[in-house]
Parts: structure tokens; C-alpha cells; sequence
């Protein structure tokens, strides 16, 4: 079994990269042990998206007096989960068409890096054989993060994976980590009737994002009955009763909390054990492989994408290193007329789906004072906007920030109604290095969310029309 290329791994990075070499002419294999479509199709982005649209349907019933509308409903947490399920196995087999319609060879079973060109295969009934590769993408993701004074068990501490298909609702839960992981679950098994508290190691939730959204979050998610404790720890978990007990650490002292169950929601791991990478010297660090600009390895022919790689655990930020990755090879075999561009990693979309929604690129505030820019700071609440008044939801507000000086579009921090989707907005502006003129100058359609960014602007250069 020879091929050009063998991707380990068929997540959003492993197939994206695996469908690429395969259009630049490339033999290729996917080798995966579980579900084609990886973690995000499978037990991620898209089986949470799913419980996230159910909650919002369920919210959505139980106020619907306020659209003028006579409604009642019960969820049913079994059909739920039912539905997410279902959902992510029609994206699985989505996968499973593109492979076929690329002609692309999917080998079923562990990889394990056994030589330079050669991939050992181990099948579910334990028998092996080799796949060579001319070159090999190594994408095997990732998993929840252990910490171990929280040892997942699946039953009363569980990671994400399980959270999206316990067989019954918890009636309480704690949530360690407010990641977008843990506020998604968090709004999820709240709005359902699970009392949720999440605990944050750090001063503030959703820590990565700008302070401003932090702030907001954390006022919505109180308002929606959902315990918020930072700055505290975890420091020890007892399963030995009907539920747990978690001793936690805070700025007042150590308080025990008690819940059915304990999500742990801590980050994620590489998947970089047992893959072979130490036999072939293959060089890693703090749980990532070492990769160069094009996510070749220290070893010549082999690569690494993903998860596993040093970059953002995000699924598009996978898929968009794997086609750098195989047009690079493609390149370099005179299979494709132009070396790819490398990731901008500082413009990269990082996007939230818990309730209100978060999505932001590029410097936080803080983050550009720190960087030594003078800056221009507008924000607009989402309150002034009509098509969230319509929508019957005005929370949260449009940050946008600009370097003073040339107009640099810097950044920009959302938290809102449906804000996922226009972040691209700024991504792309970004990208062609427009300056906040541009922006103003180009007509944004009434009445949309989208030309709150457009407000958010007009505030930072002090003509708001609609302030």
C-alpha cells in the first residue's frame, strides 16, 4: 500500500489536507481508528452546535408571550441528545462521500509512525499492516486535559465527550474551566434546568477574550441563573457518594461544592503518545510537535497539523494548515505553480456559541496598549440596534479598536446575537489591510447586526449616527 501522501487522522485538518493533495494529483490515504470527520465532526463543533440550537428553541418557547405567541413545550433531554447525535452522523457521512469522490483511500485502524515512509496500521481486531507515504501528515488532534486532582472517570468527572451524550440529564453539574467548551455546556444544561456553577481558575470567564466581553458574559450568565466563582481552584474531588463533592479553593477561602455531576473542561491534549514519534527522533515540546513554517517536522517527509501542532486548537485553523501544508509539497514537486502563503496567526476568528455569542480577531484592547499602539476604541451596543431589538435580543455590544495613527484595523470583540457569523467581516478586512475609511465608505445593509461593526466604527472616529 504505497501513496504520495498518508494523513494519520481524519478531523477537519486530516480530510481538508487529505482532499487537497488529492486535487493537486496526489495518490493519498487517510488512516483513522475511530469516525471519519475527527473530534469536531464527531464530539465537537458540530454534535455541540447541535444541543446549543435546541436550548436556544427551548429559550425561544419559554418566552415566546414576548413575539406575541402562545406556547408551551417540555424538553425531552434523551431526544436531544438523539438529534446532535444524528446530526453528527450525517456530517460523518458527508466525509465519507468526499473521500469517494476523491478517490482518496481511507485504512481503518491506529497509526503508528514506524519508519520514515512507513505508517504501521493496527486494526480493531489486532492485526497490522504498512502503509507507505511518500509523505506523511501526522493530524491526530486532541482530547480533553486531565488535571490530576480531576481524573476523568466518564461517569461522575467527565470531559466533553461525554457531556454531549450522558444518558440522563444531571439535575446540578460543575464546570471547571470557562473556556468556549465550558460556557457552551454551561448555557446548554442550563437552559435545560441543571443547576450549573462554573469555576474559573483565572480572575475572569472566557479569559482569552477582551476584558469588555468577559464582563458581559459573566452579567448574562448570572442573569440566566448559572453560578459563576473566579479566581478559585479545584483542588480535590470526592466520587465516593451518589455525586461529587469538590473542595474548591477561592479569594475568600475553601468552600465544598456538591453536584450529580463534574465536567471537566480544562483545555485540551495532543494526541502525540504512542504515535512513534520518539523512535524516529521526531523533536516536540510542552505536548506540541515542533513544526517549521509549512508544518514540516525536524524529520524530512514528515509533517504535523492540527491540534498536535503548535497553533490554535481550532478546527479551521487545522483545516487551513493542512492545505498550506500540501500546497507547500505540491510546490516544492512542481505539482502546484506558486509557494502558499504562511497562517497570519494574529488573525485568526476565535468564535463562542453559548448564549449570547462571542467571536473576535486580532488584538484585545490591553493587548494593543501593551503592544505600544495609540489606539481608537469604539463600542455599540447592540441595544441601539434594530435587528436585535427585533430579534427580541439586545445584549451584549460591537468593540471594535484601530491604531490612531495610519487606521489599522486592530481588532475587533463581539458579544451578541448571532455575531459568530460576521467576524469574518473583520477577518477579511484585516487580511487586505483596510483602514477604517474603507469600511465606512462601503454601504452595510439595514437592518442587520452586521452594521453594528459599521456603528461601532463611526463611535471610535466620533461621528455615531446612531448614539
Amino acid at each position: 500500500m504505497a501513496y504520495d501522501v498518508v494523513v494519520i487522522g481524519s478531523g477537519p485538518g486530516g480530510y481538508v489536507a487529505a482532499i487537497r493533495a488529492s486535487q493537486l494529483g496526489f495518490k493519498t490515504a487517510v488512516i483513522e481508528k475511530e469516525t471519519l470527520g475527527g473530534i469536531c465532526l464527531n464530539w465537537g463543533c458540530i454534535p455541540t452546535k447541535a444541543l446549543l440550537k435546541s436550548a436556544q428553541v427551548y429559550e425561544d418557547i419559554k418566552h415566546s408571550k414576548d413575539f406575541g405567541i402562545e406556547a408551551s413545550g417540555t424538553p425531552d433531554f434523551n431526544a436531544i441528545v438523539k438529534r446532535s447525535r444524528a446530526v453528527a452522523d450525517k456530517m460523518s457521512k458527508g466525509v465519507q462521500f468526499l473521500m469517494r469522490k476523491n478517490k482518496i483511500d481511507v485504512v481503518n485502524g491506529f497509526g503508528k509512525l514506524k519508519a520514515k515512509g512507513q505508517v504501521e496500521v493496527t486494526a480493531a481486531d489486532g492485526s497490522k499492516k504498512i502503509v507507505e507515504g511518500k509523505h506523511i501528515i501526522v493530524a491526530t488532534g486532541g482530547r480533553s486535559r486531565e488535571l490530576p486532582s480531576m481524573k476523568i472517570d466518564g461517569k461522575k468527572i467527565i470531559g466533553y465527550r461525554e457531556a454531549l451524550a450522558l444518558p440522563t440529564q444531571p439535575k446540578s453539574m460543575i464546570i471547571v474551566g470557562s473556556g468556549a467548551i465550558g460556557v457552551e455546556f454551561g448555557y446548554f444544561y442550563n437552559s435545560l434546568g441543571t443547576k450549573v456553577t462554573i469555576v474559573e481558575f483565572l480572575p475572569r470567564v472566557v479569559p482569552v477574550e477582551d476584558e469588555e466581553v468577559s464582563k458581559e458574559l459573566e452579567k448574562n450568565f448570572k442573569k440566566q441563573g448559572i453560578a459563576i466563582m473566579t479566581g478559585s481552584e479545584v483542588t480535590s474531588v470526592n466520587t465516593s457518594g451518589n455525586g461529587v463533592k469538590a473542595k474548591v479553593k477561592t479569594p475568600e477561602g475553601e468552600v465544598t461544592l456538591e453536584a450529580d455531576i463534574l465536567l471537566s473542561a480544562v483545555g485540551v491534549s495532543a494526541n502525540i503518545e504512542g504515535i512513534g514519534l520518539e523512535e524516529l527522533g521526531i523533536k516536540t515540546e510542552k505536548g506540541k510537535i515542533l513544526v517549521d513554517k509549512f508544518y514540516q517536522t525536524n524529520v524530512p517527509g514528515i509533517y504535523a497539523i492540527g491540534d498536535c501542532a503548535p497553533g490554535q486548537a481550532l478546527a479551521h485553523v487545522a483545516s487551513k494548515e493542512g492545505i498550506i501544508c500540501v500546497e507547500n509539497i505540491a510546490y516544492n514537486e512542481k505539482k502546484y505553480n506558486h509557494k502558499p502563503e504562511t497562517l497570519d496567526y494574529g488573525n485568526v476568528p476565535g468564535c463562542t456559541y453559548c448564549f449570547p455569542e462571542i467571536a473576535s480577531v486580532g488584538y484585545t484592547e490591553k493587548q494593543a496598549k501593551d503592544a505600544g499602539y495609540d489606539i481608537k476604541v469604539g463600542k455599540f451596543p447592540l441595544s441601539a440596534s434594530g435587528k436585535a431589538s427585533a430579534a427580541g435580543h439586545n445584549e451584549g455590544f460591537i468593540k471594535v479598536i484601530f491604531d490612531a495613527k495610519y487606521g489599522e484595523w486592530l481588532g475587533t470583540h463581539m458579544i451578541g446575537y448571532n455575531v459568530t457569523e460576521i467576524i469574518i467581516q473583520t477577518v477579511t478586512a484585516r487580511k487586505l489591510e483596510t483602514t477604517y475609511q474603507e469600511v465606512l465608505d462601503s454601504i452595510h445593509p439595514h437592518p442587520t447586526i452586521s452594521e453594528s461593526v459599521k456603528d461601532a466604527i463611526e463611535v471610535a472616529y466620533g461621528e455615531a449616527i446612531h448614539l
